[in-house]
């Protein structure tokens, strides 16, 4: 009966994941659904008023260019007219009384030079004395305040000639009836002289800028100047404006009009006081009845998608991580570790299943290892045991040697044994990796007195130690290989009495320790050999290894890749020497003292 509850709650548990997994999928396809719609709906409008804008940028900038290119040509004709003979002379007769005659001429002058033109309106020309001329009869209302200002006057003469554009000469000159007028002023100078003689004023009707209108209908648009005077198109544009600022950039804003919304756009041509508005229409429609179908067919395709995909993860996702599931269980209910040994689709959950399979294998081969290696640190452990009954046993020899030497008067055999003893005594250091200089240099101390013993008085030694750095820690015997190093292949092969002296010394926080002998030296070659040198087949973990092999330059180049290892760099060691003179190996050393 147990065991039929059991299988009940499992089927019932496997049936409620079912259920949740249909009831998370309608919630998935409801929520994508309406975030389709609305994302439709987002899109749709975003690129219409990405286009409308759009649009009004390239209006915008079309009229700028061309309403900017018309003026740079009467800006040309404006000083085609400044050089005129006749308004020249006119102007260079200051304080000369101007008869009806004269006037004339002036006049007939001018117009020769403005008959292949249209739109220019008139042009004034003003002495220095305040008589002034116009071009045409057409009357015209004149702001003499504006005119004489000192600060209007200076705006044209800053220019030294050059054109300065405004509307209706700043205020300053106005049709009494008819358009506003685009006024291009410069002040006139005498081409022999280059002295100032007079003031022209040339004047555009702002009639030139309604044919660059017409064809632009489903747009209100009109061009104004700095002062909001309506030069061309709707005159209900420019109550829209208020509170926009304007630039040489397009500037958007939104306004209604009534019950129209409308997307206003504004620029200034740039160097000049005209400004170009112009007020799109959006549209407050919905989508067009074609694009909802259109929509409304491609969600029924998506929740047709979602379906088979329904489908295709309950059989190939959901049934197969069940049954891999289940195996687990059982066997985790068992204790060991078992391969998947059932039929999945091989897709990812079948790939699943092999890392699976290959992973058990491969924790089934460490478990194997590590039960082998606990063994051998078993063993090793006695081995280790046994080893250290052998350096207690060489003291306690060494000692008792030393006693019976020194009662039966041997001074120096007992002196000998006392400093071997030391000289072992220190290499094993309670087998540490890391020694203080200070034990360090009592190795090599003993070290040489017993080569002294041996060899006679071949060689005399020197110690130049700072004190500071007795108690920095390094790698145990990287001085004995270099010592030994300098007497069988330097000094004994030299043939003559020789020095070693060992150095030591702080630079830029760095210790800096040598040794330097007076052998036969090396060739570059060989240093370069030994700096460069990557491999070695002996065994580079024995100390002993560094120093009694000492063939092929060994024990100098295990004791430098120690010392990298040490520090965990490259350049630790710089070698120097002169053939028959001498050697100087430098270790450089990163120590935390």
């Amino acid at each position: 009966m147990t065991d039929m509850g059991a299988g009940s709650n499992k089927v019932k548990s496997r049936k409620s994941m079912v259920s949740g997994l249909r009831a998370i999928m309608l919630l998935i396809v409801f929520l994508l659904s309406v975030s389709f719609l609305v994302s439709v709906f987002y899109i749709v409008n975003k690129e219409r008023r990405e286009n409308i804008t759009r649009e009004a940028v390239n209006t915008l900038n079309t009229l700028s260019e061309s309403i900017s290119s018309d003026i740079e040509r009467y800006k040309e004709i404006s000083r085609l007219v400044m050089m005129d003979d006749g308004l020249v002379m006119f102007l260079k007769a200051t304080g000369t009384p101007v008869d009806a005659v004269f006037i004339n001429n002036t006049r007939s002058s001018i117009m020769r030079v403005l008959n292949p033109t249209t739109m220019v309106d008139s042009v004034f020309g003003f002495r220095d004395d305040g008589i002034y001329i116009v071009s045409n009869r057409n009357r015209y209302s004149l702001d003499f305040t504006i005119l004489n200002d000192p600060e209007w006057r200076q705006v044209i003469e800053d220019q030294k000639g050059g054109a300065v554009i405004s509307v209706n000469a700043g205020g300053g000159i106005a049709r009494v009836v008819g358009r506003p007028l685009v006024t291009i002023s410069r002040v006139v100078y005498d081409v022999n002289t280059q002295q100032r003689i007079g003031m022209m004023i040339m004047n555009i009707s702002s009639a030139f800028i309604d044919g660059k209108l017409i064809s632009i209908s489903d747009k209100k648009i009109a061009v104004l100047g700095s002062e909001g005077t309506l030069l061309s198109g709707d005159n209900s544009v420019p109550g829209y404006l208020y509170g926009t600022g304007i630039s040489n950039e397009v500037v958007h804003k939104d306004i209604k009009d009534g019950n129209q919304a409308l997307l206003l756009s504004v620029r200034q041509i740039p160097d000049m006081p005209i400004y170009i508005a112009v007020a799109t229409p959006i549209e407050n429609g919905f989508v067009m009845y074609g694009t909802v179908y259109v929509i409304l067919g491609l969600v029924l395709v998506f929740l047709f998608a979602i379906a088979i995909a329904g489908m295709y993860i309950t059989r190939n996702i959901t049934k197969p991580i069940s049954d891999v599931t289940r195996v687990l269980d059982e066997t985790g209910e068992k204790g060991t570790l078992k391969k998947i040994d059932i039929d999945i689709p091989q897709n990812e959950i079948g790939v699943l299943k092999d890392a699976y399979n290959g992973m058990v294998e491969r924790v089934n081969d460490l478990f194997d290892k590590v039960l082998d290696n606990e063994k051998a640190i078993r063993r090793a452990e006695m081995r280790m045991l046994h080893e250290q009954i052998k350096p207690h046993f060489l003291y306690n020899s060494l000692e008792t040697i030393g006693y019976l030497a020194m009662e039966d008067g041997a001074e120096d055999v007992h002196k000998a044994l006392e400093t071997l003893g030391s000289f072992y005594r220190n290499f094993l250091s309670k087998g540490e990796r890391e020694i203080t200089l200070r034990t360090e240099l009592s190795i090599i101390k003993d070290y040489l007195a017993l080569q002294k013993l041996r060899y006679g008085d071949i060689l005399t030694d020197e110690y130049d130690i700072a004190e500071d750095t007795l108690n920095c820690r390094i790698p145990k015997l990287i001085l004995q290989p270099i010592v030994e190093n300098s007497i069988y292949h330097g000094i004994r092969l030299k043939g003559e009495m020789g020095l070693i002296r060992i150095s030591s010394r702080f630079v830029d926080g760095l210790l800096h320790l040598s040794v330097y002998d007076t052998g036969i030296g090396m060739p570059q070659e060989q240093i370069d050999e030994i700096l460069t040198k990557k491999s070695y087949n002996g065994d580079t973990d024995s100390a002993f290894a560094d120093i009694y092999d000492t063939s092929d330059s060994f024990g100098l180049w295990g004791t430098i890749e120690r010392v990298r290892g040490f520090c965990g760099r490259d350049d630790v060691v710089n070698i120097r020497s002169e053939q028959g003179e001498f050697t100087e190996v430098e270790f450089v050393i990163k120590t935390g003292g």
